[in-house]
């Protein structure tokens, strides 16, 4: 596309959340501007004043700031009226449009076939009862999107306009506008559907489609909501999946676009982001964790073990109200008979803690690191019938707990006198 200057657009109405397929919407034509060193514009189409909500502006706003979709322009319809009026003024002169009680409709001068070029459907086409008279300037002096978005496009030299398969219905209307401004129309390029977890029926906010921004809440990264919208409906070959912004930038292709739906799925969308989070540095992994976390709870040691149990930065918190933390803060109730492993018995029990506390106070405090405890107690676990007799007894002892980290990295997160301390009271 060199031989053109790339300008899209994305256009949403402020009439509430944004909803993952609007953000796929904006992603795409993002990417095809950032590929070709184009200009990327955000518009808002405000224009049905009665479906407005308050605050949506700012939300979409914040939103694609989250995302790192940063737009070169910025627009707002309803404060570009007198534009519409000159436009409609033009079809009115041409005898393309008429007064209607009160509003001015676009005259259809001959019902015929439309055909057209869509750069991800090839060529389409309907037939001529496509077409009929439609709305220009409501009769609250307001544009209706069939009008406004056409002469946004022109004004604003859009090459490419992204948009959904909701619209290829309503492109012969669009076109005869074109046609009757003598104005050679852009690119289309049409999206595949973003389909539910079940893939029988399409995405929607009716379904539960979540705002763009709870996804933030919950501890996504904005560097996952990228790529897994991305792959979405484009995949740009090969095996890889786990994309930088920068990288799909890159790779970015209209002919990768697919036709068919993209079926969501929050299992792949958690892998995803676990992905993206084993790629940032450890200091920004302790900071979002810590962000969770409670003052006192705020330990370097327990980074690593709950870092390996999450998928995104808010089941922290979740670990945090399940309790699965508090027994590296608070003593452990330990029932004796919970102690016992298998067939085992609670004199051999015993023993075995016995053995496991003479193995640990070898160690000074300073070496007290997991792979230490480990050699220490896998040298005896290693000589009794079964490891889990010296190894579940000891688990259990240090955390109360039937499922839990393994006791090596336990005993290095407590430290030596509280893992000693831990023991000798369980026998």
């Amino acid at each position: 596309m060199s031989d053109i200057k790339v300008v899209t657009r994305f256009a949403p109405s402020p009439t509430g959340f944004m909803h993952v397929g609007g953000v796929r919407t904006a992603l795409y034509a993002w990417l095809l501007a950032r590929k070709n060193q184009g200009t990327f514009i955000l518009r808002i189409e405000d224009t049905d004043k009665e479906r407005e909500v308050e605050g949506s502006i700012e939300h979409i706003k914040e939103s694609l700031k989250w995302l790192g979709l940063n737009w070169d322009d910025f627009c707002i319809q309803s404060e570009r009226l007198d534009i519409y009026k000159k436009y409609a003024d033009r079809l009115l002169e041409k005898g393309f449009a008429y007064s209607d009680g009160g509003a001015l409709r676009f005259k259809i001068i001959e019902k015929k076939r439309t055909q057209w070029h869509d750069l991800v459907w090839g060529d389409l086409s309907a037939g001529e009862e496509a077409l009929e008279d439609f709305i220009l300037i409501k009769s609250d002096g307001y544009p209706t999107y069939n009008f406004a978005h056409i002469v946004d496009d022109i004004e604003m030299g859009v090459t490419h306009v992204v948009r959904g398969q909701e619209f290829i219905s309503s492109t012969p209307k669009f076109l005869s506008v074109y046609e009757a401004l003598g104005i050679t129309p852009p690119f289309f390029v049409t999206t595949p559907p973003i389909l539910g977890e079940k893939g029988t029926k399409k995405l929607s906010k009716r379904d539960g489609a979540k705002d763009i921004l709870d996804y933030k809440k919950e501890g996504y990264l904005p560097e996952t909501m990228i790529n897994y919208l991305a792959f979405l409906g484009f995949n740009p070959g090969g095996e890889r999946e786990v994309y930088t912004p920068e990288e799909l930038i890159k790779v970015f292709d209209l002919s990768k676009i697919q036709r068919s739906g993209a079926k969501w799925s929050d299992d792949k969308l958690n892998w995803m982001n676990k992905e993206h989070m084993k790629l940032l540095p450890l200091k920004e992994i302790e900071k979002n964790i810590f962000e969770f976390l409670s003052e006192d709870m705020r330990n370097p040691k327990l980074v690593p073990i709950i870092f390996e149990r999450i998928s995104k930065w808010g089941e922290v918190k979740d670990m945090v109200e399940r309790g699965e933390l508090d027994f590296f803060f608070n003593l452990p109730s330990v029932p004796k008979e919970k102690l016992v492993y298998k067939n085992s018995t609670p004199e051999k029990t015993t023993s075995n803690l016995k053995l496991a506390v003479q193995a640990l106070q070898n160690i000074d405090e300073d070496n007290f690191t997991a792979e230490n405890v480990k050699s220490a107690l896998m040298l005896i676990a290693e000589t009794l019938p079964k490891r889990g007799e010296l190894l579940h007894p000891v688990r259990y002892a240090l955390s109360g707990l039937d499922n839990s980290p393994d006791p090596f990295i336990i005993a290095y997160i407590l430290g030596k006198n509280e893992t000693l301390s831990r023991l000798q009271k369980a026998f």
